[in-house]
């Protein structure tokens, strides 16, 4: 008799839950279609969310600070509010079941212009202010209670369990269903979910071939039974990487004849059967080339390939 094959683990499912909804595990950031680089003309922006719409996507990611300050500071009123006006008004316009759909959105964090025109970020997480923009971004989706609300970020100059604390008065408020937390390491999970309970349903951290979740927060994410979100699945467009680190993921694609973003996305949903990854677009294409990754298997020995551990 031959030698046993080895069956393959089994492959995680393309859909799952997160704050109350059962949904495809690619979803769609709209950071790109917001801040700098982003379409001069919104209506492509918002054509952009209907195409992922209509292509599968049923969760949007957006943010209270993705908005361009007009001149340095933070931004006047005008400036703000521009991510979370465009996903309210494509889902207005969208023709397909909106009850379907997820939508977060992140509090904590501005936007900042310098005097020589470099936008930047700044941390504001201190709990009036957080709770304050919370309000507001429920105003500006056009929502009684916002699905999912993350903290953008842990202020250094708060303590984390007073933003923790923050988060947990807006979902006994009913301002937030449910919330998540975001850039953070294995400690600030701890202090959240301590704080939270189940509350607390998801943690948002950059995970790409480019950054590699150093802290293990996924495996964190994993012992929680939390959801993990990773931003930046593509590696980001707004600081540079070492292309390099795509080779691997370039050469997988060229033997299933596809784009090597469609490869890395479907190599991170193999990852952890509650990832949900978010990438960016501009343009229809894009987004309809990403959401194809559902729909793309790779085999355990890609899988193990792309994750460093094997050669071929």
């Amino acid at each position: 008799m031959g030698d046993a094959v080895a069956a393959e683990p089994p492959y995680p499912s393309q859909v799952a839950e997160l704050a109350g909804f059962s949904i495809p595990r690619l979803g769609m950031g709209t950071m790109a279609l917001a801040i700098e680089g982003r379409p001069a003309d919104r209506e492509q922006a918002i054509m952009t969310i209907h195409a992922a719409l209509d292509a599968g996507v049923r969760y949007l990611d957006t943010a209270w600070s993705y908005y361009l300050p007009s001149k340095p500071g933070t931004g006047e009123p005008d400036d703000m509010g521009y991510g979370e006006y465009l996903v309210r008004d494509a889902l207005a316009s969208w023709n397909g079941p909106r009850d379907e759909v997820l939508v977060a959105t992140k509090t904590g964090w501005l936007r900042t212009l310098d005097s020589e025109g470099n936008y930047g970020w700044q941390a504001d997480a201190r709990p009036e202010t957080m709770i304050a923009n919370a309000k507001e971004s429920a105003l500006r989706l056009g929502v009684d209670a916002i699905d999912l609300l993350y903290s953008h970020c842990n202020d250094p100059q708060v303590p984390y369990e007073d933003q923790m604390g923050a988060l947990k008065q807006l979902v006994d408020e009913g301002v937030a269903k449910t919330v998540g937390i975001s850039r953070i390491g294995n400690a600030d999970i701890a202090t959240a979910h301590r704080i939270l309970g189940s509350r607390l349903v998801a943690v948002q951290n950059q995970f790409s071939p480019v950054h590699r979740d150093p802290e293990h927060t996924m495996a964190t994410c994993s012992k929680l039974g939390l959801a993990f979100v990773c931003w930046s699945p593509l590696g980001g467009f707004l600081d540079p990487f070492n292309e390099h680190l795509f080779d691997r993921f370039r050469e997988i694609a060229a033997a299933h004849d596809c784009s090597y973003q469609r490869i890395t996305l479907a190599w991170e949903l193999a990852q952890y059967p509650y990832l949900f990854t978010i990438p960016s677009a501009r343009n229809p294409h894009e987004i309809e080339d990403s959401f194809q990754a559902v729909d793309l298997r790779l085999s355990q020995g890609e899988i193990e390939y792309l994750n460093g551990n094997a050669a071929r």
